[in-house]
């Protein structure tokens, strides 16, 4: 996990992200390298990077994966739709490829696919690795339900198409991997994607305002700051 402030619209937030790194002994992928390339290469080790997958264009996604991918000379994957919004961060490279739906990575006998999942960011992936039971769905998805950006759903019907076409057609079991919080499943989750359609999302929650911003810079409920906070 890294942390720091990101910008958005002029209001900071403080941001915590979860870096995952999948492979084995010799390589790896990393997703999501964040912002902090020194502690993400930490724990990579002597593993070689293939590549660096971005879920989204936004700055607690890419911060680091210039620096994490020149390492070993790996790749940046993007969705196209995300390069304005890379381009915020980096303005003077682009990332390797273009990702695009039902895409393959694969790394130390495992296939990461690609899962087109927009709504907080109109190039938002998810990755689906079957052979792990794992997907990582950036801010598509959290632990609490809809990720949101600044406190907000920039396209939530787009979102929720997202999350009920694609990520709750997966196994109840899987483990859903997001960026920000802690770890779920989606037969945790969808159980209640009716009341997110229903409108429980955008409803005023006044004891969740009071509470303040958590690691998005949303008003996240049962996630810890702190992970040694018992």
């Amino acid at each position: 996990m890294t942390e720091g402030v990101v910008d958005i619209d002029g209001t900071e937030h403080k941001v915590e992200n979860n870096t995952w790194i999948v492979g084995d002994d010799d390589e790896v992928i990393v997703i999501d390298a964040a912002r902090d390339a020194e502690k993400i290469l930490e724990q990579v080790g002597e593993r070689e990077v293939l590549a660096v997958i971005c879920t989204a264009g936004l700055p607690d996604h890419v911060g680091a994966a210039i620096e994490v991918a020149s390492r070993d000379e790996a790749v940046v994957a993007l969705h196209p739709k995300d390069k304005p919004l890379w381009r915020e961060t980096w303005r003077e490279t682009w990332p390797d490829i273009d990702m695009e739906d039902d895409g393959i990575f694969g790394v130390a006998d495992v296939q990461l696919d690609v899962m087109e999942t927009p709504g907080v960011s109109p190039g938002g992936v998810s990755l689906y690795c079957e052979a792990l039971g794992a997907v990582f769905t950036g801010k598509a998805l959290q632990a609490d339900g809809p990720g949101k950006l600044g406190g907000e759903y920039p396209a939530l019907a787009d979102q929720l198409t997202s999350i009920g076409g694609r990520l709750f057609t997966l196994p109840g079991e899987t483990r859903v991997l997001a960026s920000h919080g802690d770890e779920v499943t989606i037969g945790d989750l969808e159980p209640h994607f009716d009341d997110w359609v229903s409108g429980s999302l955008t409803r005023t929650d006044t004891a969740a305002e009071a509470e303040g911003p958590l690691t998005d810079g949303t008003k996240l409920s049962g996630i810890k700051l702190d992970p040694s906070d018992d």
